[in-house]
């Protein structure tokens, strides 16, 4: 049953209807039905009911039962209604081209975070009231089905208060702008303190910073939330696959990402977060971590690619995140819960360099892979910060500058993982002296580098420097040991084809890398594999460049025709010269005259 169904069962009086409507339902779907045997069938359930049409009539009212032809005794048949009504369930097209008819509404007036807490609100709304419904299908009074939903899912009925809090009983007021915030506010409270990633406490600081109660108090505004509420109210998200919804969250944080870059907020396009991902090679089984998880997107296409590895069978894996900006962590979490990942899923508020929460998580755990975008060249966070007695054991090889925080993000990835690490950096850190020399330089010697990727420059929104992925290997079979792959993607890009100033690494490109990675052999002009002793004579530095540099395509030359056009433009200058002395002679001539 879809939303448009339980749009008209709310509204059926007497309430204790809807029992005996799903008594109905249960007893005989499609097929035609007598006043009768209602009867028998509300008996057999253990309802006694002296007039059917007490039940009969309010179904009829509501549009889900109609008559349905007469017998030859002339006794009237009925039939259960299940049409979708107005409300559709959209195709995958269809939801994209919603998200953006509502980026187009709200252009720079309203915030982008905006959409996100609506898109959530509703999917969630309408998955829950999906799971209530069949819950009431199978026999639950209505109340025990909101409360298995809330089980199922996630908590949308406060128990307490008796009340709900879908997105279907808020829009009904008048005022339901001002409204809907407060049930996302107390819909975060309801699910605060669970565990995993539905503890929703961080959706209360997101709703501030977007203020929709604000925004809604403002005529010129007004009407856009308003607009953005009726796009939504289009479409029913229950029966809409987790993926295209998890999808089209992705899509508005990527299509937001040019904005937001110039905000200070890093975003890591997905083709990188592919690659990366497959660098790892993930098994099932695992704890995979980031420590500047942003919006997830990094955990979860590590999900998606052991779900995929393991020929679509969900994954038994563990994902762990943990980000210092509040409102990030609100979208992880949000953008987990829309891709369905809500066991094992844990997304922590805090700082990962003094504060590393995550690390509770994954006690115990003997497969752990670490991936992260840190910040790039991030300050504050020198000796002083990072020399308390208990991050000493994270931060063994040294403290990097105050200035520049990539070689302590990489040694908390290290400390953190079992199995392999891999980070994408500001490519400075492969080569700078000082105490970052001084890091690397013992992480090199324990032989923990395996390969060293030069990106292409234009692939990140918030600068046009080309990144450096480091992928660090605590377990390196034999033929790898003493050894560093380094690869020079410089030249591995296609143009962005919706932003002109940028690039992205196409599917080709990633295939090529990931090919060369695992192959670990030289590649002219690509690719080299370098022994241990040569990083050591290059005094430690891991810059790419210094190792393989992508080659010089040489044009060819044709002599013949080369000789030609020189003789040909001799020819043409001597005749200049001619000319102009001629000029000059008759000047002079003239002068004397």
């Amino acid at each position: 049953m879809s939303f448009s169904i339980w749009s008209r069962i709310a509204q059926v009086e007497p309430s204790w209807v809807r029992e005996y409507f799903f008594i109905l339902y249960r007893e005989f779907k499609d097929r035609p039905f007598t006043a009768e045997e209602a009867q028998r069938a509300f008996s057999k359930a253990g309802r006694s009911l002296e007039n059917v049409f007490k039940v009969l009539g309010p179904l009829q009212r509501a549009g889900l039962v109609q008559e349905a032809g007469r017998l030859p005794n002339g006794k009237t048949l009925y039939r259960i209604l299940v049409m979708e009504g107005d409300v559709k369930t959209p195709s995958k097209d269809e939801v994209f081209r919603l998200l953006k008819s509502a980026a187009d509404v709200i252009r720079t007036a309203v915030r982008y975070e905006s959409i996100l807490l609506l898109l959530f609100y509703k999917v969630v709304s309408d998955k829950w009231e999906s799971i209530a419904l069949e819950e009431m299908s199978k026999g639950y009074a209505q109340e025990e089905a909101y409360i298995l939903a809330n089980n199922i899912y996630i908590r949308l009925y406060d128990e307490k208060e008796k009340k709900l809090y879908t997105w279907r009983e808020i829009v009904r007021s008048g005022e339901y702008i001002t409204e809907i915030e407060s049930a996302i506010s107390k819909i975060a409270e309801l699910n605060s303190g669970r565990a995993g990633g539905v503890n929703l406490e961080e959706i209360k600081s997101l709703l501030t910073r977007v203020g929709l109660s604000e925004l809604a108090r403002k005529d010129d505004l007004r009407p856009i939330l308003i607009e953005l509420v009726n796009l939504f109210n289009r479409f029913d998200f229950s029966q809409v696959d987790y993926d295209i919804i998890g999808d089209a969250y992705q899509w508005i944080l990527a299509y937001f990402a040019p904005t937001k870059a110039k905000e200070g907020e890093t975003y890591t396009p997905r083709e990188v977060v592919r690659l990366m991902v497959r660098l790892m090679d993930l098994e099932d089984g695992s704890a995979i971590v980031d420590p500047a998880c942003g919006s997830a997107s990094m955990l979860i296409e590590s999900y998606k690619y052991v779900r995929e590895k393991s020929g679509g069978e969900e994954p038994v894996v563990k994902l762990v995140g943990q980000d210092r900006n509040g409102e990030m962590v609100a979208i992880a979490k949000m953008n987990l819960l829309l891709h369905n990942i809500r066991a094992d899923a844990y997304v922590h508020h805090g700082d990962s360099l003094i504060n590393p929460e995550f690390l509770n998580d994954i006690a115990g755990e003997e497969a752990v892979y670490a991936i992260a975008n840190p910040p790039w060249n991030q300050d504050g966070y020198g000796e002083e910060k990072l020399s308390r007695p208990e991050l000493k054991k994270i931060y063994r090889c040294g403290h990097p500058p105050s200035d520049k925080a990539d070689w302590a993000w990489i040694q908390l990835l290290l400390h953190t993982a079992t199995k392999k690490a891999v980070v994408v950096i500001d490519q400075g850190a492969l080569f700078r002296g000082g105490r970052e020399r001084e890091i690397r330089s013992k992480i090199v010697d324990e032989d923990l580098v395996e390969a060293v990727i030069l990106l292409p420059g234009e692939l990140f929104y918030n600068t046009q420097a080309p990144g450096v992925i480091i992928v660090f290997n605590k377990n390196k079979p034999a033929e790898r040991k003493g050894k560093i792959v380094f690869i020079n993607a410089s030249n591995e890009y296609e143009p962005h084809p919706e932003i002109k100033r940028l690039n992205r690494l196409g599917e080709v490109h990633i295939e090529k890398i990931i090919k060369a990675y695992k192959e670990f052999r030289d590649i002219e002009g690509f690719a080299r594999v370098v022994g241990l002793e040569e990083v050591r004579a290059n005094d430690y530095n891991l810059s790419v460049t210094l190792y393989v540099a992508p080659p010089i395509e040489a044009e060819e030359v044709d002599l013949e025709k080369e000789l030609r056009e020189l003789l040909e433009l001799e020819k043409q200058t001597e005749e200049a010269m001619k000319k102009a002395l001629y000029y000059i002679q008759q000047v002079v001539q003239a002068n004397k005259g």
